[in-house]
């Protein structure tokens, strides 16, 4: 009797082995048959939420799965972007007029206000310098687009300077905490996170920051034109993780803020500081902004005016498209 129940009780565990293994073959089967989006993020925390989304499954939700693409160079993404390797990306409204302008056949389309910068884009000022005129004559770094020269001329402005009046030099994000730390440099244009670990330092402090520039600076996602004709559902989707990723920070703020800083290199608080300086807007709130016409599509031809005044962008070049029709349908969707 008891070598039955013995021979019993192995049945019933092997069973057991079978459709679990069974269970976790159906799981891996569903998720393999869903469509493949990847996705580059560089650091910026704008450009996290993502990939929140695919480390809390909330892509699969929308019936996609989110590849996240690490950059460690957010500049990288703009040059592959502009060489047709990218379907899709994070860039700043200015990186994608200056795109547009110097590399038409690549110009993609606008679907998403990703974010506004209102402080976290900033200038820092070595601090043995008194103020932004003492830059007359010295150097600043800034990345080889046109996103740093943008804010440090509007930055000069404040000071009676252009351009001009200074020496820009190309360098690495990654590079510019310890440079300006070590006083090699003057001054230097960046973000976070590579703005808060050279004000980590103790050896610059923010003189400017887009508070002072009010809706210039937005941080869209854009797609490849073809892709979108062929994709607009997949892109949907995409929009609605995006959409849950924000509603999960919100409800969960602590483990999503904790994540969220460990992937940026920032503490929790500098993390949250940091946040302070952006601006979300839910997809809801984004229908006038993405319409033809809207609040996106003149920012575009505004900021084109700017940069092609200050000698940044020859004139006469073709402005990034706006679509609404993925967020129509985002939205759309039940």
């Amino acid at each position: 009797m008891k070598r039955l129940r013995r021979s019993q009780a192995f049945v019933l565990v092997g069973w057991l082995v079978v459709i679990t293994a069974a269970a976790a073959l159906l799981s891996w089967w569903r998720l393999a048959r869903l469509p493949l989006l990847s996705v580059p993020v560089s650091p910026w925390p704008g450009y996290a939420y993502l990939a929140l989304a695919a480390e809390k499954g909330l892509d699969q939700q929308q019936g996609i799965r989110i590849e996240v693409r690490r950059y460690a160079d957010p500049q990288l993404i703009v040059r592959d972007l502009a060489w047709g390797r990218l379907p899709l990306a994070q860039i700043t409204t200015v990186e994608l007029v200056d795109l547009c302008g110097r590399v038409p056949q690549r110009c993609p389309v606008v679907v998403l206000a990703v974010d506004e910068s209102r402080g976290a884009d900033q200038l820092l000022l070595a601090n043995d310098l008194p103020d932004l005129k003492a830059l007359r004559g010295q150097t600043v770094a800034v990345t080889p687009s046109s996103l740093g020269p943008f804010l440090v001329s509007r930055a000069l402005e404040q000071a009676g300077m252009t351009l001009q009046d200074v020496s820009l030099s190309s360098i690495s994000l990654r590079e510019m905490p310890a440079r300006l730390a070590s006083g090699e440099l003057d001054a230097a244009a960046m973000y976070p996170p590579f703005s808060s670990w050279a004000l980590r330092t103790g050896k610059a402090r923010v003189v400017f920051d887009s508070r002072s520039i009010p809706g210039e600076i937005h941080d869209v996602l854009v797609v490849d034109r073809r892709f979108l004709a062929s994709n607009r559902d997949l892109v949907a989707r995409l929009l609605r993780a995006w959409q849950a990723a924000h509603r999960y920070a919100a409800e969960h703020p602590r483990t999503a803020n904790a994540w969220l800083a460990e992937l940026q290199g920032l503490s929790v608080a500098e993390f949250e500081t940091v946040q302070d300086g952006i601006v979300y807007l839910p997809l809801e709130q984004q229908r006038q902004m993405l319409a033809s016409g809207g609040a996106l599509e003149r920012n575009l031809r505004a900021l084109q005016r700017v940069q092609v005044q200050l000698g940044l962008l020859p004139p006469a070049r073709p402005l990034p498209q706006v679509s609404d029709a993925p967020l129509r349908q985002a939205l759309a969707q039940p």
